[in-house]
């Protein structure tokens, strides 16, 4: 077999506002893989301060590199080890190789959403940034047929974003707009209870990681008590045996849990973690890291092979000036592909 990789730098339409501070452009490598039959690509893709296994771009590029170079000698650099420890070079692989096996035409899961039949429902984001621009956000996600609207919380002050939520909420009752909200962990354990109370008066469906990951013992707590539901996000980052997972899943006992391939041990990965999740009744929904749209189809096919009704968050693919080219479609608030 034949591996090779290209980096792509994908550059924001405009700056997007995180509460790890503002994204400009995101660093993604597209790995090929070729043998007599065809070829196959995915999507190797990472977010800095984010991603456990980037630590500088050139060192990275440089695993990258080996990585692709042990699969053409042939070398066992694709044991479970490595690729457990590197969830983005794990997760382009699998899809690289998923698409090799399956033609080359960007089928990872031969499907009803890879067929063109099958519509994903998804949540419209609102980036974060000074009120004016959150609300215009939140204004044209919903003049664009979205009806579950997600907002970053956390690096403005927290008085104008609960301001921004009441005056959807104002508008709209839950059963119209359906609020989600995610913190990336930008609240304090001794503030965050009191936070989620004030929220639960705004009949928010669900805030993603209150605090920062690693603290089961104060997750474990917020969850037992929350009058809004918690998803955890960052916490399943570096989670990667079966015993840990369920370790985690059984100590915390969240609400819900969100899942990005990318960060949560690429596709075999992340359907671990939804048997597990499913067998603790446990709901779930899937979510991009910003990858391309190569990435993106990827786990909208993923997505495609569970009966989940949940909104996924699967709606990133018009963040990028010089994304890939696909048939992804967007339109009132559902993703599909788009043939002919």
């Amino acid at each position: 077999m034949k591996a090779s990789f290209s980096h792509l730098a994908l550059h924001f339409k405009q700056p997007s506002g995180t509460s790890r501070g503002v994204l400009h452009v995101k660093n993604s490598w597209i790995i090929k893989l070729s043998n007599s039959q065809g070829s196959g690509v995915g999507e190797i893709s990472v977010i800095e301060g984010l991603s456990p296994e980037y630590k500088d771009f050139k060192s990275f590029e440089e695993k990258v590199k080996s990585f692709c170079d042990s699969i053409e000698k042939e070398e066992q650099f694709t044991e479970n080890a490595f690729l457990d420890a590197n969830p983005s070079i794990k997760f382009g692989y699998e899809t690289a190789l998923l698409d090799l096996n399956n033609g080359g035409d960007g089928i990872i899961f031969d499907n009803d959403f890879s067929r063109g039949v099958q519509k994903i429902a998804i949540n419209g984001l609102v980036w974060m940034g000074e009120e004016s621009f959150m609300k215009e956000q939140i204004e044209q996600k919903i003049a664009d047929g979205f009806t579950t609207i997600k907002m970053k919380v956390g690096a403005i002050d927290f008085e104008t974003e609960v301001k921004l939520l009441r005056s959807i909420r104002n508008k709209f009752s839950s059963n119209q707009i359906t609020l989600r909200v995610d913190a990336n962990g930008a609240f304090m354990p001794k503030d965050a209870l009191q936070i989620l109370k004030v929220l639960s008066e705004l009949e928010i469906h669900s805030i993603e990681q209150p605090i920062m990951a690693g603290q089961w013992s104060a997750m474990k707590e917020l969850c037992a008590q929350t009058p809004t539901p918690i998803a955890l996000d960052e916490e399943l980052i570096g989670i990667t045996t079966i015993s840990e997972k369920i370790a985690l899943l059984e100590t915390i006992q969240p609400q819900f849990i969100i899942l990005k391939p990318s960060l949560h041990g690429g596709i075999s990965g992340t359907q671990e973690w939804i048997k597990l999740a499913t067998d603790r009744n446990i709901p779930w929904w899937m979510t991009s890291a910003l990858e391309s749209n190569i990435g993106l189809n990827a786990i909208c096919q993923l997505a495609g092979e569970y009966q989940n009704e949940l909104p996924q968050g699967l709606g990133t693919g018009s963040l990028y000036m010089n994304n890939t080219q696909s048939n992804l479609t967007v339109e009132n608030g559902m993703i599909f592909l788009k043939k002919g």
